[in-house]
Formats: structure tokens, C-alpha cells, sequence
């Protein structure tokens, strides 16, 4: 019944997530607040389409926390949704081949059924709203077999800066038994995978200072210390010549993998030919001795996201600047703190400045790596309902990305999460052109409440 509830209203949801994905909802740029606010107002609407019940707009100090509940029986066992209806800017719009706020559908080569191609569209609304579509699917048909808690907040782009607060804020509110989110992805549409680890996070802003002003190059240059050089070689001191980190105590707390456990991440399906001509580059690089999925998945990393100073207009300007700006991502493995990366970087960072050179470090948000274990009743309902929809048993996988509130949510609510994506690589997330397959999109629609039933029928009370 399920099922059919589905077939019968795939038009219906995709033409609801259209809308969902027109809402400029990029919780980065103070101008669109309205618009974050706007995607709220649809999921509280959706959300009360669909069934759902104390269906409330949190206020926080950055924009809002959408909750909502169903619950048909304290005995049962109960469900906690997490995802984020806030997106990434879709700078640079010249780089995309539509409007990023005007989603199209159109066939690829990995997606002969088509792909809706929109800001959000994999990362999170497309993947978020396969529950509130699951849900009401399960409700409609009277086969919601246990208890169910949405939470979907508006700041994970920038470091859900405010969702810890409202979680310790409300931890009776959202007692559950297992937290479900899909933000993360399978390996290809016909090889399913489970997330069963996540990388951590230290951010940083690193500012330079040389001179006390702008100099003319002509008259100063060879004289003075220019802040982009000297930024340029610090940065790339901070790696060796083998590819590793170039920080003392770095890898200290490092959580190394077992040949086993490598071994059975090497079965995943990987093409490095693929990889390489997918992403257009002659050769793959980082730390000798690992494969490059182990690299992006079990080892840590430290990568520039951005650098500037300078004039970079149109023409010619022969300026010796006075600052020069970088920011640099440190993604963490297992066992790695956060907090403790951050101070070793600055304390680095600053050693290694030279005196012609002030060096200024402003950490922003971090995390948590973590590992979700593979023998309890979440993960088997999930590795169930994979095999069910996908006629395969999912192989489990650690990703390199990070989701700092995954850690949060068993340090504050005591609950383990299942990371139950339908996302591809290819699926450009945080580029243009980011897109998710209409495949996926309904292959979630159907695997979740599949995830339900299992879930609920392994924890019965």
C-alpha cells in the first residue's frame, strides 16, 4: 500500500520539491534571511499536509528550527529526523548551465531517467524531504509502524551554530531511540552503501600583515616583506614532501585502521581511471602509502578553500599589499579533537611567520569525527531495508565529509545515528550544476519507510 501511495504521487512530490528548491534558502548571506525563513514556513506547511503534529518554528539566535512529531504510541519505538533545509550560495552563477533557483529536470549519462538540477537539490533538500514524503506515504496508508520526531534546522552550512543549544534545550522533547538522517550517499545506483563513519572538522581564517599600507611594488618591491608571498611558503610548508601534514603532534591521536578493515574497504567498486578523467586531472595526489579512498575516508586532511589580497581587478595595478587572507579546512579521523587541531595549527602557524610579518588566526567551527557501529538494531534496519529496495546487501563505508552535530547528538541525547544517504558523487554538491537523480529521489521515498518497519519490529518493547 505503501508502495502504490508512491507510485501514485511521484508527480505530486517532485513538483512540491520544486518549490522547496526555488526558495533561496543560503544561510551564509545575511540577504537572504527572509528566504531561510521562507523554507521553514514550507516545511511547516508540508510537514502539517502530511500528518505531522506539534508542528512548531523554533526562533535561535540565527534562523529557525523547524520540529515536528507523530506519536501513535509511547510504547513504540521512536524515530528522530534530522536534516537542513538551508543551502550553499550558488557563487559563481555564470559557472551554472541554469538558473540554480529554478530547478530542471533533464537526463544525464548517470541518470538516464533524469536528474533534478538545482541549489539543494542533493544537499539536503532533495534528501531531507524523501522523510517528509515517506512519512506521509506511511500516514496516508495507515502504516506508520512506530513513533516519528522531525527536526530540520536552517544553519548547517554555516556550523549549526545554534542547533546544540536548542537540543540541550529540549532533550525531553526529542527523546527517541535512534537519530535518521540523509545527507550523505551511496557508492552508485546499482552498488548501495551505508555511511558508518564521518571525518571531523577545524576551520580556520588565517590573516598576514606586512606593511602598514598598500606599497607601490616598483618602490618597495625586493624591500619589503609581501604578506602573499610569505603566506604562499607557509602554506606550503605545512605539508612534506610525502604528502602528510606538516604539523608537530598533528597525527598524534590519529585512530589507525587495521589491515582488516581496509582490506574490506578496498571491495568497494572504485575506478581510478573514472575518478581521474571525472574530475579532469592527470594524476590523483596525498599521502603516500594509502589508496586515494583511504585517503578522503580514514586519514586526515588540511586543504586551502580559499586565499586572497591584493588587486585582482580588471588591468594592472604594481601593488605590494599590505594583507594577505587564506582559509584552511583541517578535516579530522576518529579520536581527533577538534579544539586541540585548531591550537596546534595557530601555535604553528605562528612559529613559523617570519618577524617581517604579523600572523593573525581566527578559528571558526569545528567538530567530531565518528564511527557508527555495524551491530546495532538502527544500522541492521537500515542494511535490511537497503537490501530490500535494492535487491543488494549495502556495503558500509566511512566518508570523508563531516556532519559535526552526528557526535552531538550521542553526547547530549544518547542516541547513535544512521546515515542513510541517496546522494551520488557526481551529484556536484556545493558546485554548479549540483544535481540528485529522480532514481534516487524515489528509491529513498521507498527505502525509508522500509527503515521504519525493520526498525521498529527489531525494538519491540
Amino acid at each position: 500500500m505503501v508502495q502504490e501511495y508512491i507510485n501514485n504521487n511521484k508527480d505530486k512530490f517532485l513538483n512540491e520539491l520544486k518549490d522547496f528548491l526555488r526558495i533561496q534558502s543560503v544561510s551564509a548571506d545575511p540577504k537572504f534571511k527572509n528566504e531561510v525563513l521562507k523554507g521553514a514556513k514550507f516545511l511547516e506547511e508540508k510537514l502539517q499536509s502530511a500528518g505531522a503534529e506539534n508542528i512548531c518554528i523554533h526562533k535561535t539566535a540565527g534562523h529557525p528550527i523547524v520540529y515536528a512529531d507523530k506519536i501513535i504510541d509511547k510504547e513504540l519505538p521512536t524515530i528522530l529526523v534530522y536534516g537542513h533545509y538551508d543551502v550553499q550560495p550558488a557563487d559563481p552563477y555564470e559557472l551554472w548551465d541554469s538558473d540554480p533557483f529554478e530547478p530542471i529536470v533533464k537526463g544525464t549519462t548517470i541518470h538516464p531517467d533524469g536528474a533534478i538540477f538545482a541549489r539543494g537539490a542533493c544537499d539536503d533538500k532533495g534528501q531531507m524531504y524523501m522523510h517528509v514524503k515517506a512519512f506521509e506515504a506511511m500516514l496516508k496508508t495507515d502504516n506508520l509502524p512506530c513513533n516519528v520526531k522531525f527536526m530540520f534546522e536552517g544553519e548547517e552550512e554555516v556550523g549549526s551554530a545554534n542547533l546544540e543549544t536548542f537540543v540541550r534545550e529540549n532533550i525531553s522533547l526529542l527523546q527517541a531511540d535512534v537519530v535518521l538522517v540523509s545527507d550523505t550517499g551511496i557508492i552508485a545506483n546499482d552498488t548501495p552503501s551505508i555511511c558508518v563513519g564521518l571525518r571531523g572538522l577545524s576551520y580556520v581564517e588565517i590573516e598576514v600583515t606586512g606593511p602598514n599600507r598598500d606599497l607601490h611594488s616598483g618602490l618597495y618591491g625586493g624591500g619589503v616583506a609581501n604578506p602573499i608571498n610569505i603566506l604562499s611558503k607557509m602554506i606550503a610548508s605545512l605539508h612534506d614532501d610525502s604528502g602528510a601534514i606538516n604539523i608537530p603532534g598533528f597525527y598524534e591521536d590519529v585512530q589507525e585502521v587495521s589491515p582488516a578493515e581496509r582490506a574490506e574497504m578496498a571491495k568497494a567498486p572504485f575506478d581510478i581511471n573514472y575518478y581521474k578523467k571525472d574530475l579532469e586531472i592527470g594524476d590523483v595526489s596525498g599521502e603516500n602509502s594509502f589508496s586515494t579512498n583511504e585517503r578522503t575516508s580514514i586519514r586526515p586532511a588540511l586543504d586551502v578553500n580559499g586565499i586572497w589580497g591584493g588587486y585582482t581587478g580588471d588591468g594592472a595595478k604594481t601593488v605590494l599589499p599590505s594583507k594577505a587572507y587564506a582559509k584552511i579546512s583541517m578535516r579530522l579521523v576518529p579520536n581527533q579533537k577538534s579544539e586541540k587541531i585548531t591550537k596546534l595549527f595557530t601555535s604553528h602557524f605562528e612559529k613559523i611567520a617570519p618577524p617581517s610579518v604579523k600572523v593573525k588566526v581566527t578559528p571558526h567551527h569545528g567538530g567530531e569525527g565518528v564511527v557508527i557501529p555495524t551491530d546495532f538494531t538502527g544500522y541492521m534496519a537500515a542494511k535490511k531495508a537497503m537490501e530490500s529496495s535494492f535487491g543488494k546487501t549495502p556495503i558500509p563505508v566511512r566518508s570523508g565529509g563531516s556532519i559535526p552535530i552526528v557526535p552531538m547528538f550521542e553526547e547530549v541525547l544518547g542516541l547513535k545515528t544512521i546515515l542513510l544517504g541517496f546522494g551520488l558523487d557526481s551529484d556536484v554538491i556545493h558546485s554548479p550544476n549540483e544535481h540528485f537523480g529522480l532514481f534516487n529521489f524515489y528509491k529513498g521515498i521507498e527505502t525509508i519507510p522500509m527503515f521504519y518497519k525493520n526498525f521498529a519490529d527489531l525494538n519491540k518493547k
